[in-house]
């Protein structure tokens, strides 16, 4: 990217900075800020369903190089090789500073996540399902031009809209610019905020809004669906015709731009997301694994047991399945379909992608869990995933970095000393396993 990290934080700070938070059986609020990543680890940004900011009292010990004044004039020659009319970044910048609320939203890394059953009780509320219904009627014309234009259903459209701004209502009130700049003068991810910044003025130089109106989260995600700026520069639409892609006023624009990226990440038009089943006894969950694809028929044949008696097999059989167990096998599981992994394209987060396509049904009545949750073994916080993971790697499980994020490394080290007590292999990690290593 154009910055020079001889102009950022010293090297050591800027490895000490771990990346944005990702939870994935357990999240609380991730966002549609996450339709573009940062290597592995997406963007949780956005203010309808991230996890609630911790205040923080821990002065930040910036330590630039520079003054933000001295970075704003650097920025502005990138910006106007970039395109930017001079004009219109001095009035963009007109009355940015550095917001540190930002740097503080930037750093907080909750300690305890709330477990998934609750997280699909808020996002699955009454009230989120009548007000979502009452919207696919209200706008039942323009969803219907959608579906025949992108092949995306209208109630996973008005789904990720409840999921995302409650239906528009809680949109963030940041400036875009001034979170933006604030996050590229603190200089943790540099490539990251610096496309994000050119892209938000290149918004402005195309006149879809105006800088005062550019409102957003923290992290720099807008609009009714959340996008980041460089998501909207490839994906947003004018679908009113009024000229302008407004994705902030206009909720038609908003979710013909939603189904334009879910048809980009590989939206299947008429197929279902998945479906809930049971699982045998003598399952082999080492096959509770996104990496593990197989045809629903070759699922069936290890004995997987589809909902009504495998009905909706039929038409189904040759579709690409991966099963997802969002609390280890003690719960409800799920084959998840070429539909789920493109909401997980919007937000990498299996809570989330759940959450959408639970409340997509429960508009028409379904999306109701059969299954049980394991309610007496809460998720592990972030110390003790941490320690799980120095404790696994101390007994030859390379979990990898013990930094809380349980991705696939640490699965794998999960599975091995699971396999090792005799346990079933799911990969999901539980005080049980924590208790276990502790005492060996």
């Amino acid at each position: 990217m154009p910055f020079s990290l001889s102009h950022r934080w010293p090297v050591r700070q800027l490895i000490a900075a771990t990346s944005f938070i990702l939870l994935v059986a357990c999240a609380e609020k991730p966002t549609a800020a996450d339709a573009q990543t940062l290597q592995a680890t997406p963007v949780a940004t956005a203010p309808a369903i991230i996890p609630p900011v911790v205040p923080s009292t821990d002065p930040l010990d910036l330590q630039p190089t520079q003054t933000f004044a001295e970075w704003q004039a650097s920025f502005r020659k990138d910006a106007l090789a970039a395109g930017i009319r001079p004009d219109l970044f001095d009035r963009a910048f007109a009355n940015v500073s550095f917001d540190a609320s930002v740097i503080r939203a930037d750093r907080s890394q909750p300690e305890f996540s709330r477990p998934v059953w609750e997280y699909l009780d808020g996002a699955l509320s009454p009230l989120r399902v009548r007000k979502g219904q009452a919207l696919i009627d209200q706008y039942a014309d323009v969803l219907q031009s959608i579906e025949q234009r992108y092949g995306v259903d209208r109630q996973t459209l008005v789904s990720v809209w409840g999921m995302e701004s409650n239906f528009g209502q809680v949109q963030g009130s940041k400036s875009v610019i001034n979170s933006l700049a604030t996050l590229a003068y603190e200089g943790r991810r540099p490539g990251f905020a610096h496309a994000q910044l050119i892209a938000a003025l290149q918004i402005l130089q195309q006149g879809d809004i105006t800088p005062e109106k550019m409102l957003g989260s923290w992290a720099g995600a807008m609009g009714q669906t959340q996008f980041i700026p460089t998501t909207y520069n490839t994906h947003a639409v004018d679908f009113d015709g009024d000229g302008r892609r407004d994705i902030w006023g206009s909720p038609a624009d908003a979710l013909a731009s939603t189904a334009h990226y879910l048809q980009s990440s590989g939206w299947q038009r008429g197929q279902p997301w998945g479906f809930e089943v049971q699982l045998p006894g003598d399952f082999n969950y080492t096959l509770a694994d996104g990496a593990t694809r197989k045809s629903v028929a070759e699922w069936r044949q290890l004995g997987v047991i589809l909902p009504n008696s495998g009905q909706v097999a039929a038409g189904s059989d040759q579709l690409s399945a991966a099963l997802l167990l969002p609390a280890g096998y003690r719960g409800p599981a799920f084959l998840i379909l070429d539909n789920f992994r493109a909401i997980l394209k919007y937000n990498n987060s299996s809570s989330y992608a759940l959450a959408v396509s639970l409340l997509s049904e429960r508009f028409n009545g379904g999306g109701l869990i059969s299954g049980s949750w394991p309610k007496d073994d809460l998720p592990l916080s972030r110390t003790e995933r941490m320690e799980l993971q120095t404790l696994l790697s101390a007994r030859n499980y390379d979990a990898g970095t013990a930094d809380g994020i349980i991705g696939a490394n640490t699965r794998k080290a999960i599975r091995s000393a699971q396999q090792s007590l005799g346990w079933p292999a799911d990969g999901y990690p539980t005080h049980k396993l924590l208790e276990s290593l502790r005492t060996q």
